[in-house]
């Protein structure tokens, strides 16, 4: 078995673990579940074949590139973004080009989100489930775009007026604009409706206003250190819930170091009054303090302790010993002067 075989057996298997249903040219039924991965697609004249086509609901949405294991997959994007753009047009499809590309080698997997304003690779742990994939298509403007290069170069064509959900309804200027961009988390990051500053002190505007600022600039991960005593706490509560009701986040983990913040921050979240609306963040969203291993799958936060998050994501009961070591590592590391948040989105 070659080394190119090799890497499309690990993606075939990754594949089916994520809910795809995988088949070859020859006997593919796009009907036959609701995410369907068919091998070695030809494409329109001068594109070749895609390694991988991606039916979601009986309609082209994506790419797969295949390469040997141990390849760079930096770079490659590019061979996938054509791909993208060679479906035939007689051909069934939720948007040209189409929206999702992948590149993987079995082992190392980057994923392109062609609906982002400014789409790029990213590196991700698996392929997504075809329910993911499908509840982004439904967040589209009803038309679509017109065939053209808008989903890999970031100049959206506007469409229709888009379907927000109840929680970003009031993003005034992308009601009206009805952008395309607006389909994904990243999009209506770029349409938030400017911070009320009633209640927050200047360097918590200042810390808000600079990570919005930097999610809008696509960077996904960002570090807020404030001084102790001046608002850490409220300061998270105010963009995590500009976020969610604005911004579409699905999920929010809240981590603290200790056991007897995650409680002080669950009463704080339920005791936060939004400036938009007066209701209560407890009023409007569920908020879970995580005690054991068992998320609540409809809270929009959950806070847990930083070390007891470890086990968690083990799926194990928590150890004492380990509890203990993992705890003391976090309290060394803790600066006494000052406090850090860290902002590190996984996905949307």
């Amino acid at each position: 078995m070659t080394p190119e075989q090799k890497a499309r057996v690990s993606i075939d298997a990754l594949l089916v673990a994520a809910g795809w249903h995988v088949c070859h040219m020859a006997d593919a039924n796009i009907h036959a579940a609701r995410g369907v991965a068919i091998r070695e697609f030809p494409l329109n004249a001068g594109f070749g074949f895609a390694d991988y086509l991606l039916y979601i609901d009986g309609k082209a949405a994506g790419v797969i590139e295949a390469k040997k294991q141990g390849t760079t997959l930096t770079g490659v994007e590019v061979q996938s973004a054509r791909y993208a753009q060679g479906l035939p047009n007689t051909l069934p499809a939720w948007v040209r080009p189409l929206p999702f590309s992948f590149e993987s080698t079995g082992i190392e997997t980057h994923f392109t989100q062609g609906l982002d304003p400014q789409p790029r690779a990213r590196s991700v742990f698996a392929f997504h489930r075809p329910e993911t994939l499908a509840a982004w298509l439904k967040e589209l403007p009803a038309r679509g775009w017109e065939s053209s290069t808008a989903l890999h170069t970031g100049s959206a064509t506007p469409a229709a007026a888009h379907e927000f959900s109840p929680e970003f309804a009031t993003t005034n200027e992308a009601v009206q604009a009805g952008s395309a961009s607006t389909a994904t988390f990243l999009g209506r990051m770029q349409w938030l409706p400017p911070l009320k500053e009633e209640g927050l002190w200047p360097a918590q505007v200042i810390a808000i206003r600079n990570l919005e600022n930097s999610l809008k600039a696509n960077k996904p991960r960002a570090l807020i250190q404030m001084a102790t005593g001046s608002g850490k706490t409220y300061t998270a509560i105010s963009f995590i819930y500009r976020l969610i009701k604005f911004a579409g986040a699905r999920r929010v983990l809240f981590l603290v170091d200790r056991g007897n913040l995650g409680r002080q921050a669950k009463k704080e979240f339920d005791q936060y009054t939004s400036p938009y609306n007066n209701f209560k963040v407890g009023e409007e969203y569920i908020v879970q303090h995580l005690q054991s291993n068992q998320f609540d799958a409809t809270a929009r936060v959950t806070d847990r302790e930083g070390q007891g998050q470890v086990i968690v994501l083990e799926n194990e009961e928590p150890d004492d010993a380990l509890e203990q070591r993992l705890l003391f590592t976090e309290f060394v590391g803790a600066g006494e002067a000052e406090g850090r948040a860290g902002f590190f989105p996984m996905g949307q």
